[in-house]
């Protein structure tokens, strides 16, 4: 079953910046993309922020039953398998 989750942010100039993440098959894939921008950047190794942002969206829905603990589960596994933060 597919699950995507999806948030924005600014950065310090102000550029708003969405990014996505769909788990599909059991693989996290995720993608960003400011506003001023046309074409989505994938990540073959997301970024650690965006990794901790999404671990802790999922938990969020966790709480509210909107998501499953395999997911939160297998975010701190990415998290642990990341290695330092660089």
């Amino acid at each position: 079953m597919r699950s995507q989750h999806i948030w924005t942010e600014k950065d310090d100039d102000g550029r708003k910046r969405e990014v996505r993440v769909t788990k599909f098959g059991g693989i996290w894939k995720f993608q960003a993309k400011y506003a001023d921008e046309e074409n989505w950047t994938y990540y073959d190794r997301p970024l650690h922020a965006d990794l901790l942002e999404a671990r802790d969206v999922i938990f969020r829905k966790y709480q509210r039953r909107r998501a499953s603990a395999e997911d939160v589960e297998s975010l701190d596994k990415l998290l642990r398998d990341y290695g330092p933060t660089e």
